[in-house]
């Protein structure tokens, strides 16, 4: 017997994979499969924001104050483009949701600049003042 979702995901999961290769597609949880399937994909799309959004608020202190770079900030600005473009090659229909993303992680960015420098909010520009392409360049520093 295939235990519920709520008690056992591992053997839930497992359970109705079998079903499903046995082509037992009337005895498997359809509804929650469906379910599991649309928060993997919205789990992806909330790693490339936390991504973007983490890249963008070390570019914004890379900008805004230059006399605390420093090599941690170069180290994670270079990992969160290597794990954007991961997460972009492994999950490429995700680009389809780039712009939308892109925009909405600015604003985290923000935040996250203002709480981690103690600057006003108002001191970072409204609108992303880099593109994507720029962000994803590795020569790319703003000055």
């Amino acid at each position: 017997m295939i235990p519920q979702h709520d008690k056992d995901l591992y053997g839930w999961a497992m359970g109705n994979a079998q079903l499903l290769k046995q082509g037992k597609y009337n005895e498997a949880d359809m509804d929650m499969i469906i379910e599991e399937l649309e928060e993997m994909g919205s789990n992806k799309e909330n790693e490339l924001f936390s991504r973007l959004a983490l890249l963008l608020s070390h570019l914004l202190k890379w900008h805004f104050q230059p006399n605390f770079r420093s090599h941690s900030w170069t180290n994670t600005i270079k990992e969160q483009r290597f794990r954007i473009k991961r997460v972009l090659k492994k999950n490429p229909g995700l680009k389809g949701e780039l712009d939308e993303t892109f925009q909405d992680s600015y604003t985290a960015a923000i935040f996250r600049a203002t709480d981690e420098t103690g600057l006003d909010e108002k001191t970072f520009p409204a609108e992303c003042p880099y593109t994507f392409d720029q962000i994803m360049d590795d020569q790319f520093y703003p000055q």
